[in-house]
């Protein structure tokens, strides 16, 4: 599991090695509440695809090491210890969207300049992406438990209309 301990230590050995990533998945949505609202097996982070070396380095320095790799979609590097952190590389525009390589090379993953905002992960401010970019990843496939909580804490916090 990863904590909220856990998640703050990796943003902050990330953040000294000068890279920058900004949070997704369940963990992204319970910073978007202010609140860790269930337990997390991972921490999603998407990162910039240039910064990967100093990314991949900092985290080896501190234990993690490489236990999948999907990429140019995507790759988890994990720790003894139990948590895991599954990274997304994203080719940034100048003017601030994103891209990320999708299983269809046809058809990549968009992250428009605005989804990038900040919430908060016991209590310290952390870049994560919107309430809107977080629905629109959870469409297309069928929703697990986690996928079911996470959907229902953003219509309870924001009132907004997702698709399940």
């Amino acid at each position: 599991m990863m904590s909220c301990a856990d998640v703050l230590s990796v943003l902050s050995v990330l953040r000294e090695a000068g890279t920058d990533v900004v949070i997704a998945g369940g963990w992204g949505v319970d910073a978007l509440i202010g609140a860790e609202t269930r337990e997390h097996r991972d921490l999603d982070l998407l990162h910039r695809e240039e910064q990967e070396p100093a990314l991949v380095a900092a985290l080896t320095a501190v234990g993690y090491t490489q236990t999948l790799d999907r990429r140019p979609v995507r790759f988890v590097l994990s720790h003894p210890s139990g948590p895991e952190i599954d990274l997304h590389p994203l080719r940034f525009a100048p003017e601030g969207s994103a891209v990320q390589s999708s299983p269809d090379p046809q058809a990549p993953f968009r992250y428009p300049a605005e989804c990038f905002v900040t919430g908060t992960i016991g209590g310290t401010p952390v870049p994560c992406i919107s309430v809107r970019q977080q629905i629109e990843f959870h469409q297309g496939y069928g929703p697990g438990p986690a996928d079911l909580h996470d959907m229902a804490g953003l219509r309870a916090e924001f009132g907004v209309t997702t698709h399940f």
